[in-house]
């Protein structure tokens, strides 16, 4: 019987290390004999025709016996039973299409294993493309851009000396490499030497041989810093690495366009190369070097190097479509640094995700359009000064998405809005604390901001126009959001909840701007307006801040009865009714004079009764002030149509003298455009303060 294992033996067999000490192990040992052989064959003069035509470093070599493979394509070769470390049944990456939700499901580590096994038929490409050699001198018309690129990073490549270069090019670069390798336990130093020998060919012959041996480094670049990784480079220098990095981002997509082209269709999406001849055989290695780029974008933390990587990465999204592992794992990294980031990585991220959402199948759309929403979802859990303007950032962007195609965002749309309405109507019929915070809460209200912003930018007025007088898909849907809305603010009514109530308005407010729909929400303001000007008790004395209504849903229980809130409150609901009468469904109305009766005449009245209270004055004056302005805009509503000669019948002459009002012509428009500078002005200012110490705000 045998000695029976230690139990520090069985602890390291069963963490997983044992078999990827023993692989490690294995592959040194198929670079040593593969070396010795080379050497001895070289000595001999008896080399095979065969090995000439191989790849370099890690390469699989073929058994003595040429004649096995003497009249072998490369094909057959690689999917030959006899080849060690072959890639599976058949060697291809359908696996990674399998639809796996889990997008880490299987490790990194088995897809590029053997990088420089798996790839070794990219350099049989090169035979057929030394046809497209480009020289430098024409590079700067053909491809303006890279050239621009290599004047601002690359200029020794670009005065590299020529004078080596030529046939002798690859086999100068294998007997390096041979050297490097004979050492029995060390990994070679990528030199810039090195580097800029395969950016020489890259850049003049496009050349799949030199953007493998370029992606072999970039992987050990990505994994350096890890011990369990058999890496085929060491890189000791801090300049070589940012180059290499650098070079592989940048180099990477223009030889991929130049032999696999992707074509884009006219309405802007793009279909993949599926049918390329060469992209079955360049499938693995795109796929492998796309999931480096993503493990090196998990650990960078420098910001220009994040866009970049983001930049490049979308270039390459039409090459990895067809596996959704990558789509689903790719979509993930973006939309993480989306929601956390940097503005300017932030924006790069966006555009990588749209690039996804342009590809011409539509199960990627779908899932784009649910990830991004529910990473919306979850960023607006909390709200304040310093994260709304990500905030606002993030639902502007993601409307853009969302009016690619209508007619696949009505179906995520009319589910999320059904969802809010789901949540309201259990609130309305539980009525507790508990069953008010589903609706009470930031989630809910940047979810129905979101959903205004959608419909309002997809049913646009000059959209519509563009469209040929097509209306959205999408147009059906402003009137549930309108109840949704409405019913929210219904929900309760006190002075603590009013600051809800003005997020609800502002979203309608934007929704009725753009759309031109009416929405009733002058009973909606008006009992603010009211409760300010209502006489009652003295208001409590207090040094307390102004309340800020943007960056809060409710007020805390020290503002109520105090003077600055009531202030704040008339003031922010005098200004939201006057955005409201001069938007364009309002103002705009032949019946303009006709509408704004029963609201002078409200206000009126509670400025009457407001007047015999000492604490009001500047209440009554807000409100004051906007009565005038809109028993003005009144009048000249009245002025303008005294020429009229049609009936209220007659819709389409009443449509015609509509859209020939202007909306900053008239006497309302112009004061409520002196409001919103002056707010404008006023926010920046506070802006200033908040990100400053010690500052002066001057007017």
């Amino acid at each position: 019987m045998g000695k029976k294992a230690t139990k520090s033996t069985r602890k390291f067999a069963a963490s997983g290390q044992l078999q990827k000490t023993i692989q490690a192990r294995r592959k040194q040992r198929d670079i040593r004999k593969k070396v010795e052989r080379r050497k001895s064959s070289k000595g001999k003069g008896k080399r095979v025709a065969g090995d000439a035509e191989e790849g370099e470093e890690g390469e699989m070599d073929v058994e003595d016996e040429s004649h096995k493979s003497k009249g072998m394509s490369v094909d057959d070769f690689l999917g030959g039973a006899f080849m060690q470390g072959g890639d599976g049944e058949d060697g291809s990456v359908d696996g990674l299409d399998d639809g796996d939700d889990d997008a880490g499901s299987e490790s990194e580590e088995e897809e590029d294993e053997d990088d420089n096994q798996s790839f070794a038929s990219v350099d049989d490409l090169d035979d057929e493309g030394e046809a497209h050699m480009l020289e430098l001198s024409k590079l700067a018309e053909k491809d303006p851009e890279f050239y621009k690129y290599l004047q601002e990073n690359d200029r020794e490549l670009l005065a590299f000396d020529s004078s080596g270069a030529g046939g002798h090019e690859e086999e100068d670069d294998e007997d390096e490499e041979d050297k490097d390798a004979m050492q029995e336990d060390q990994v070679p130093i990528l030199t810039k030497a090195t580097l800029q020998q395969w950016q020489k060919a890259i850049l003049e012959h496009r050349s799949l041989r030199a953007l493998r041996k370029l992606l072999i480094a970039f992987r050990s670049a990505a994994h350096m810093n890890e011990e369990d990784q058999v890496l085929a480079w060491n890189i000791d220098s801090s300049s070589v690495y940012n180059k290499l990095v650098t070079t592989a981002l940048k180099y990477t997509p223009v030889v991929l366009e130049h032999h696999c082209p992707y074509k884009i269709l006219p309405s802007g999406k793009f279909k993949s190369p599926t049918q390329t001849p060469k992209w079955k055989t360049l499938q693995k290695m795109i796929l492998s070097y796309f999931h480096n780029i993503m493990h090196l974008l998990s650990q960078m933390t420098d910001t220009e190097m994040q866009r970049l990587a983001l930049t490049e990465s979308a270039k390459l999204v039409p090459y990895i479509t067809s596996s959704r592992k990558s789509v689903k794992a790719y979509l993930k990294a973006c939309l993480d640094l989306w929601a956390s980031a940097e503005d300017s990585v932030r924006i790069a991220a966006f555009l990588a995700v749209r690039k996804l959402a342009s590809a011409t199948d539509a199960s990627i759309m779908d899932i784009v359009l649910k990830s991004t929403y529910l990473t919306l979802v979850r960023s607006c859990k909390s709200t304040s000064a310093h994260t709304l303007p990500s905030i606002t950032l993030m639902k502007n962007s993601a409307s853009e998405l969302y009016c690619l195609d209508h007619a696949t965002a009505y179906q995520h749309a009319f589910g999320y809005i059904r969802q809010l309405a789901i949540h309201l109507r259990n609130s309305t019929k539980v009525k507790s604390k508990e069953a008010y915070k589903q609706v009470y809460n930031w989630q809910y209200v940047h979810c129905v901001d979101f959903w205004a912003i959608v419909l309002a930018r997809a049913c646009d007025k000059q959209a519509l126009a563009d469209r040929n007088g097509k209306e959205s898909e999408l147009k059906p849907l402003i009137y549930p959001l309108v109840q949704v809305s409405l019913g929210a603010m219904k929900l309760i009514r006190n002075a603590r909840s009013y600051p809800f109530h003005f997020h609800m308005i502002r979203s309608l407010l934007h929704l009725t701007r753009h759309t031109h729909a009416y929405v009733p929400l002058a009973p909606c303001i008006l009992p603010i307006i009211t409760s300010t000007l209502s006489v009652s008790s003295k208001p409590k004395a207090s040094t307390l801040r102004q309340f800020d209504f943007e960056t809060n849903i409710r007020a805390p229980q020290q503002y109520l009865k105090t003077r600055v809130y009531n202030e704040g409150l008339a003031e922010e609901a005098t200004y939201l009714l006057a955005e409201y009468l001069s938007s364009a469904p309002v103002q705009v109305s032949i019946a303009f004079p006709e509408i704004v009766v029963p609201i002078v005449m409200v206000l009126k009245k509670t400025i009457k009764m407001a007047k015999s209270s000492p604490w009001k004055s500047k209440e009554a004056g807000l409100a004051k002030g906007l009565v005038e302005r809109v028993e003005e805009g009144a009048r000249w509503a009245e002025q303008k149509r005294k020429g009229v000669t049609f009936a209220p019948g007659h819709m389409n002459e009443v449509e015609t003298w509509e859209r020939s009002v202007k909306v900053d012509d008239t006497p309302l428009g112009k004061y409520v455009k002196v409001q919103r500078k002056t707010r404008e002005k006023r926010r920046k200012l506070v802006e200033k303060a908040r990100e400053g110490e010690n500052e002066i705000l001057e007017d």
